[in-house]
């Protein structure tokens, strides 16, 4: 009996140790199905960034010339930010305040490679938290397709050492200026592009294989989250097209603009050239949104459309596509014209399509949105606000910004401004505060200091403390060393 017993125990414990095994086995399977749910829910993020295109070189901001069709779809469908604004008015800044969260009074590259005191390039470095190290915090994989520009000295600001797991394009600021390059990176191998000549324009143009790495990295990391930085580098001087690009624009009557070829190996007509740049880079998009819909993932998406600063090719000299609109300024101006770009968010089942926004916001805000939208909160110290309750139509549930601030100092600086609310301030170095109220000025044509000196006063003193101090970049005029 006893031993009967003692053997029905035997039998009691193994079956209990199997029922709290199998609870603990269907337990770890729960919270696995449990956090694949949550990662399946985390929006795949492509960040389209365009090379020195203005405000009015699309469609959907008055452009009459140049054909934008896609992007203007996206805004159709998606949403347009009235007023969006960049990191800085030239490109290596601009990309480091996107990439950071930190805008140019306390970033770690606020000029271009060449523009410090030292005339040494300054890249962002290992203590600078990117928004792809913050996404890969939350199971992303990422990538960025075209130019980096933060990795001048080819160390530890190379895209693979801040957060990518893929990048193919341009480290260095000057070796993108050519279409045709003899050599590109693809993660940190440099690969020669054989055939390629950048004097000659011979060879395969740069545009068409950073399309195709883009295309390959979605087809690639799509069943899971994924964060695309594709930064093309048209239509940044210099201006070379594929012949076939430009047979929509011939024949129109245009006016011909002769470039002649210096660093800058440019086509002969400018004009042409240009809105077939533009053209090309938009067909591309088109054909992205497309794939992306062919894989079943476009509803689950955000694609956000922009330029990193004001436009080049159209000056006051040659004016022809107004590239500005109604701004005053361009490339290298904090006037609107310099940091107020062309801005779409789109999301197919969850941006409402034909929505818009005049909520203020800027290049620095893009990690914190990138990261509410993740379901993390950035690891570091940063300007930024998230955008994301604009975004899911939430925007009575907005923050928003005290102010915004910049400072750029090249041949013409420094010059710093911020905007806040409808007033905007610049400050040109020794010279009187400018300022304007762009409800009623958009084009700031009408200094209006003396009579609202205590505005002026305020914003005045908004830009004497909104910056750190930086040795390589001091608020002192300079000129370039070269090396």
């Amino acid at each position: 009996m006893k031993l009967l017993k003692l053997s029905q125990l035997v039998i009691l414990i193994f079956f209990l140790t199997g029922l709290v095994s199998c609870k603990t086995k269907q337990k770890d399977e729960n919270q696995k199905q449990q956090q694949s749910q949550e990662v399946a829910t985390k929006p795949n993020i492509i960040f389209i960034l365009a090379d020195d295109l203005g405000y009015g070189d699309v469609g959907f901001n008055g452009q009459d010339k140049i054909k934008t069709p896609n992007i203007d779809k996206l805004a159709a469908n998606g949403m347009i930010f009235n007023n969006h604004y960049t990191g800085s008015s030239v490109c290596g800044p601009s990309r480091a305040v996107l990439m950071t969260g930190k805008h140019t009074g306390h970033s770690t590259v606020r000029g271009n490679p060449r523009w410090t005191a030292s005339g040494t390039p300054v890249d962002i470095n290992a203590e600078d938290v990117t928004v792809a190290e913050e996404l890969k915090r939350a199971g992303y994989t990422t990538g960025i397709v075209g130019k980096w520009g933060l990795a001048e000295n080819l160390k530890e600001g190379v895209p693979n050492k801040q957060g990518f797991d893929y990048f193919y394009g341009f480290n260095q600021h000057s070796p993108a200026h050519h279409y045709y390059p003899k050599s590109i990176f693809e993660n940190e191998k440099r690969i020669t592009l054989d055939g390629n000549n950048p004097q000659t324009k011979e060879g395969q143009h740069i545009h068409y294989l950073i399309t195709e790495k883009a295309t390959e990295f979605i087809d690639k990391n799509h069943k899971e989250p994924f964060f695309l930085y594709l930064s093309y580098t048209i239509p940044h001087f210099e201006l070379t097209i594929l012949e076939k690009e430009k047979e929509q624009y011939k024949n129109l009557g245009w006016p011909k603009r002769k470039m002649k070829p210096g660093h800058y190996r440019h086509d002969e007509d400018g004009h042409i050239t240009y809105a077939a740049m533009v053209s090309t880079m938009d067909r591309d998009i088109g054909n992205l949104v497309r794939q992306l819909e062919h894989l079943g993932v476009a509803d689950n998406t955000l694609i956000v459309f922009t330029s990193d600063n004001g436009h080049e090719y159209d000056d006051l000299k040659n004016e022809f596509f107004n590239s500005n609109g109604h701004f005053q300024g361009h490339k290298r101006d904090l006037y609107e014209g310099g940091i107020h770009t062309p801005f779409v968010a789109y999301w197919p089942n969850t941006i409402k399509p034909g929505s818009t926004t005049n909520h203020i916001s800027a290049f620095w805000d893009f990690l914190p949105t990138a990261c509410e939208l993740a379901g993390i909160k950035p690891s570091d110290k940063i300007d930024g606000v998230s955008y994301a309750p604009t975004l899911l139509g939430n925007e009575n549930q907005q923050q928003k910004h005290d102010y915004l601030y910049w400072e750029f100092n090249e041949r013409q600086g420094p010059i710093q401004a911020v905007r806040q609310n409808k007033w905007k301030a610049v400050k040109f170095d020794k010279k009187p505060v400018e300022l304007y109220n762009l409800n009623e000025d958009i084009s700031e044509q009408n200094n209006i200091a003396e009579q609202h000196p205590e505005k002026a006063k305020e914003l005045l003193n908004l830009i004497n403390n909104s910056r750190t101090v930086h040795p390589e970049f001091p608020l002192i005029k300079k000129t370039l060393k070269r090396k």
